[in-house]
């Protein structure tokens, strides 16, 4: 990501971040108020979501510190982390909603509709702003796509207070709210499941699921002067850099410069990997031992 763009992304998350604050307060008074569990469990997603985006806007402002001697690549895993992070959370909120909401369909409570449909149509208008605030970064890095899903599970959930408001004011269904509640927290947990997925494989130093490491050696040994590749490891520092590291075996009398920069050249226009470190070898002078 452009510096133009990182600033962008900081704008707007922390706007978004200021939206959800403030009517965070709004729904927690309403939820009180009409006695909603859908309603107190949007709130409190929405006051995760106001940590969440806390995290994302620290996490890239973190990103902006220079590489050190200790940190060779700088601090561009913290998005991950607050990734992994916003992921668990949304996890965790999801399985107290699923509480929550069996309780209360033991025992569905008195709930007032009306303040209920109100916040809720107030809080979808909130988190419509928020997505398009977000919208056009989402693709950007996992950090910021953690803070998107943190808004359109708002969305979500504010559009299953309002089906539920309607329902205990048309008939008076009380079991509406905790069933409502339930349904947020399907589509928070089904939201948050791939990106803590893919930050545990960022972590791990799993292969981006857009480079087949097989294709890439296959590409490599048809290169003219490459006998053998082994120790070849394919993985990102964040989902939009990925790095390439592999030992090569040199065919004898093979031009080392010319078969080096092939392989470069295969690793940016094939593969799309930029930051590649390749090491030239010769049959019985590896002076490592694989790591495969």
């Amino acid at each position: 990501m452009n510096h133009e763009r990182h600033d962008d992304s900081k704008r707007r998350i922390g706007w978004a971040l200021v939206l959800a604050a403030v009517y965070m307060a709004a729904e927690v008074v309403g939820g009180v108020l009409a006695n909603s569990l859908a309603l107190l469990a949007d709130a409190g997603h929405m006051a995760i979501d106001v940590a969440a985006l806390g995290l994302a806007l620290w996490a890239m402002k973190l990103t902006e510190r220079p590489a050190t001697p200790e940190r060779t690549y700088g601090y561009h895993r913290a998005e991950i982390l607050a990734a992994l992070a916003n992921g668990a959370i949304l996890v965790a909120i999801s399985v107290y909603i699923f509480y929550e909401a069996y309780q209360r369909l033991r025992e569905p409570p008195d709930v007032i509709g009306g303040i209920m449909l109100l916040v809720a149509v107030g809080g979808l208008i909130v988190n419509a702003v928020g997505m398009w605030l977000l919208q056009e970064h989402r693709h950007e890095s996992l950090n910021v796509r953690g803070a998107w899903l943190h808004v359109v599970g708002d969305a979500l959930g504010s559009v299953g207070v309002i089906v539920g408001a309607m329902l205990v004011l048309l008939f008076g269904w009380m079991w509406a709210d905790p069933v409502a509640g339930a349904v947020i927290g399907t589509l928070i947990l089904y939201g948050s499941w791939k990106l803590l997925a893919e930050s545990v494989n960022v972590l791990m130093a799993a292969s981006p699921s857009d480079i087949d490491s097989a294709a890439v050696r296959a590409a490599f040994e048809k290169v003219a002067g490459v006998e053998d590749v082994h120790d070849l490891h394919v993985w990102t520092l964040t989902p939009r850099r990925p790095l390439l590291t592999a030992h090569v075996t040199m065919v004898p009398g093979a031009d080392v410069g010319q078969t080096l920069d092939e392989l470069g050249r295969i690793c940016r226009n094939d593969f799309g990997v930029r930051h590649c470190t390749i090491q030239p070898e010769w049959k019985g002078n590896q002076e490592c031992e694989p790591c495969e």
